[in-house]
């Protein structure tokens, strides 16, 4: 059983929780991620570590109330348990196999949307813990719904807001803001953007124009977290990948998100899987019970 130490309401809907789990603390790294099932008849939801403490032994993660299972995560409290939670799983962030006196040398920068801010945080964490500042982009419709403001502060080179609505920061979306940053003579040479799927789109577009390689976390498109159910079949560079074994993170350039976007929305309901399935065939990785 995995205690629930701390609770906090980040937002409209969004919930951060510490877990008491030792071993996914002692050996998580940057861009990976756990499961976790509220009770023994729940549904495993995959999440992408926010930090990791090792001295308490505790993970911390932050959802998003979409559903009926995160809803049912959302009630629990501190001292309540989570039956499982599994992890690190997933492969780690490139940035933590380089050499830190060439990251130092970088220009490196985040673009994080709404909860991608979470496992944004930890990879700037990771790199502040061994001298590597990094800048940061952090988008949101508006202020009230931004996340962890005070913790980006804390690990950001320089932290850039950018508001739809104009209410805090740069008035308009990531890219707006990440144009404007290069129009007064900022400069990358590596990005990782981790959000909701149409941001990363766009944003990949426009770092490709720029030319800035570009890495985005596609951990959001995963259902069961294990490589079973192939909801998370996507196309990167025109070969097939699954974002929990695979990834969760890939050359932004090179994934189809028109084709995740669109695949994401039919293995919704029963009729959609059936039909990727058979469109798929051979590549669809037929486990999750539908197309057994």
């Amino acid at each position: 059983m995995f205690e629930i130490t701390r609770k906090e309401l980040l937002g409209p809907k969004v919930y951060l929780m510490d877990i008491v789990a030792p071993r996914i603390a002692g050996k998580a790294l940057p861009g990976q991620f756990l499961i976790v099932r509220a009770d023994e008849d729940g549904e495993r939801i995959p999440l992408t570590v926010c930090d990791n403490d090792v001295e308490k032994g505790t993970v911390t993660i932050v959802f998003q109330t979409v559903g009926a299972e995160t809803y049912r995560m959302a009630t629990l409290n501190v001292g309540d348990h989570f039956a499982d939670a599994v992890g690190p799983l997933g492969n780690y962030s490139d940035l933590v196999d380089r050499p830190i006196d060439e990251l130092k040398k970088m220009h490196i920068l985040f673009i994080a949307g709404g909860v991608g801010t979470a496992p944004v945080y930890h990879q700037l964490k990771w790199l502040h813990e061994h001298g590597v500042d990094a800048d940061c982009i952090q988008g949101a419709r508006s202020k009230d719904i931004l996340i962890l403001e005070d913790e980006m502060k804390a690990v950001c080179g320089n932290l850039y807001f950018a508001t739809d609505d104009g209410s805090y920061g740069i008035h308009g979306n990531v890219c707006v803001a990440l144009q404007q940053l290069w129009d007064e003579g900022k400069r990358y040479d590596h990005c990782v953007v981790i959000g909701p799927m149409i941001m990363m789109k766009f944003a990949a577009q426009l770092t490709k124009k720029l030319g800035i390689p570009t890495v985005a976390s596609m951990n959001t498109i995963m259902v069961d977290g294990t490589g079973m159910c192939g909801a998370c079949r996507l196309l990167v560079g025109g070969q097939v990948k699954f974002a929990c074994v695979d990834g969760p993170e890939f050359n932004a350039w090179e994934i189809d998100f028109d084709q995740a976007m669109q695949r994401s929305r039919l293995y919704k309901t029963e009729e959609g899987r059936l039909l990727l399935k058979e469109q798929e065939r051979e590549t669809h990785e037929g486990h999750c019970g539908v197309c057994q």
